[in-house]
């Protein structure tokens, strides 16, 4: 089965929603954003939080002590790089956090883009749509016949929704499906627009 992230939980209402529906992962976003939280509010949200999902901290270009710091707390379980993160920067990660799963975001131009990103020290992508001037959220979709063939197991986002996503993923067929925009209503994340995309890719 397809699993399924729903990013960018910054509220108590959040929390209260994804326990409902149990997705098997939620994002915390840590780097610059409308959704950014901190330590502190990460806290607070994985004391809430089911213990049947696993967090994802999303950064873009950050220390590896700041993620190591997160990880040791167990405030994220896994950590989505999502900037211009190096084969370097994974190698010191992975040698602080050895247990530390890591994502690392692909913002789609090219298939060879794609092939080179597979082999990093990464143990999943995230393939997204690329959009000058960002490093992602834009909700908006990208050219699916650009993904090859991968070994890696993929998170697909960019655009997804409950009217896409199924046909997204018998297209594409993804290990997980990432979606935030999609899932609120006036920039806060929306309970029955939760609930119908998880049903969309469920049933």
């Amino acid at each position: 089965m397809t699993k399924i992230k729903i990013c960018g939980l910054k509220r108590e209402e959040d929390i209260t929603y994804v326990n409902e529906f149990l997705p098997e992962y939620v994002g915390f976003v840590f780097a610059e954003s409308s959704r950014q939280i901190d330590a502190g509010k990460a806290h607070q949200l994985k004391k809430l939080l089911s213990p049947k999902i696993r967090t994802v901290g999303i950064f873009v270009n950050a220390p590896v002590e700041e993620i190591s710091f997160l990880y040791r707390e167990h405030l994220i379980d896994l950590a989505q790089l999502h900037g211009d993160e190096t084969e370097y920067d994974m190698k010191n990660l992975k040698i602080c956090c050895p247990d530390l799963p890591l994502i690392k975001a692909v913002r789609v131009r090219s298939m060879d883009q794609i092939r080179e990103a597979e082999q990093l020290p990464c143990d999943y992508l995230l393939l997204d749509t690329w959009q000058k001037g960002t490093y992602g959220g834009s909700g908006k979709s990208f050219d699916k016949s650009l993904i090859p063939p991968l070994k890696k197991p993929f998170f697909l986002a960019g655009g997804l929704n409950a009217e896409n996503v199924k046909e997204n993923i018998n297209l594409c067929h993804p290990w997980a499906v990432d979606v935030s925009s999609a899932v609120e209503t006036d920039h806060q994340k929306d309970r029955q627009k939760i609930q119908h995309f998880i049903a969309s890719v469920r049933f």
